[in-house]
């Protein structure tokens, strides 16, 4: 991997449009490079605005989308990701040190490196096909952004969604991009039979910090409006404040609330900052980038919540901390959201009595479950028989 070299309060040079300036070392990785003084010296002459670095699409030929999560501290069962790494290149992303697994850095590899799986509408439609399917409530995505930039062309995620419209699969989509506007008329269509939910991560309200925090995501602006296209389709909508980050945005949690409210939001929730592994490393390197004077008050401020740490990976612990500080942005997101008429529940919505969803035409009978087979398309069932 190669590493820039380190500079007072930053990194060597930047590039343009990225969350991360350069490539942590990959912790599975046993050798990395480091860039010498000398010619980090020449590319910032050469370049004073800043370097850039085209996104490359790489394709997945995975045989499962269907992904079964057993976390007690995540309130769903079953993911798809139709994307790996996300070029919405926030920097405090805990996705990132998932890159590290294919041989790449969770730095600005995560964010320029992007694989697509381009089968996953026909592989999802096969799986819906199992007996042992029962029609729970997917979640899009687990991991990364599934209406991140790529996603205009590449159409992954739509034709996911066109397969779930057509056989009435329930789903909960997260997100922080404008793009989900797009599929209105599909999430229409399955919140008709209550089988569509959406959380738009809404961090702040301020424009210019989001274009440094996450630079190719959606504007707030741009999110409020999807927020208002979404609640007009019928689509039940949850703003996540997440993450939340101390000295950064837990003073917004009374405006985000408000603004998500306004624009129809019904629900909210919140993640205190994450840094597994060197997102630690991506993210500190942006604070003494972009906010130099506040750096050191909100690393210490992030200490406070994680035990004098920048992290701590418990079940539970990882989403809230713990502390004095933690629980102070706790209690003014559950007292302003109670005045805002939100409700704070399960981030995919209620999961509902009796699944909309109808297996696919071609499904082998499930006559153990007691259903049967109609011109070879099964019967609506109980999800929790």
């Amino acid at each position: 991997m190669m590493e820039p070299r380190p500079e007072q309060g930053g990194v060597a040079w930047r590039v343009r449009g990225r969350g991360s300036h350069h490539n942590p070392g990959n912790r599975f990785e046993a050798i990395s490079l480091t860039v010498l003084g000398e010619h980090a010296d020449e590319v910032i002459s050469e370049n004073p605005d800043g370097t850039s670095v085209k996104t490359a699409v790489y394709w997945d030929r995975t045989r499962r989308v269907l992904n079964h999560v057993d976390v007690p501290d995540i309130g769903f069962s079953w993911t798809i990701n139709p994307y790996r790494g996300c070029e919405h290149g926030c920097v405090y992303c805990y996705a990132r040190p998932g890159h590290e697994y294919l041989g790449m850095s969770c730095g600005l590899d995560f964010e320029t490196k992007i694989v697509a799986k381009a089968d996953a509408g026909a592989l999802l439609r096969e799986e819906l096909l199992r007996p042992a399917w029962r029609g729970e409530t997917v979640v899009m995505s687990g991991v990364t952004d599934p209406y991140q930039p790529v996603e205009r062309a590449l159409r992954v995620t739509r034709s996911v969604l066109e397969v779930m419209a057509e056989h009435r699969q329930p789903v909960g989509l997260i997100t922080k991009s404008a793009l989900i506007r797009r599929d209105v008329d599909v999430l229409g269509e399955l919140a008709r039979h209550g089988a569509a939910t959406a959380a738009v991560s809404l961090t702040t309200l301020d424009a210019r910090l989001a274009a440094t925090l996450e630079p190719r995501a959606s504007a707030p602006r741009a999110r409020l409006e999807a927020i208002a296209a979404l609640a007009a389709a019928g689509v039940p909508v949850r703003v996540m404040t997440a993450p939340i980050i101390p000295g950064v945005n837990d003073r917004e949690i009374p405006s985000l609330l408000a603004a998500a409210r306004d624009a129809g939001a019904t629900a909210a929730g919140y993640v205190l900052l994450r840094l597994p592994w060197q997102v630690k490393e991506v993210f500190t390197s942006w604070l003494r980038r972009e906010l130099p004077r506040s750096a050191a008050r909100v690393e210490s401020l992030i200490r406070q919540t994680r035990g004098g740490a920048l992290y701590e990976s418990g079940f539970g612990v990882r989403q809230r901390g713990t502390g004095a500080v933690a629980q102070q942005i706790g209690d003014v997101f559950r007292v302003f959201a109670q005045r805002c008429g939100l409700d704070v529940g399960d981030v995919r919505g209620p999961e509902p009595r009796v699944s909309p969803f109808v297996r696919p035409a071609g499904a082998a009978p499930d006559r153990a479950a007691g259903r049967d087979a109609a011109g070879g398309q099964m019967r609506l069932f109980d999800a929790g028989a």
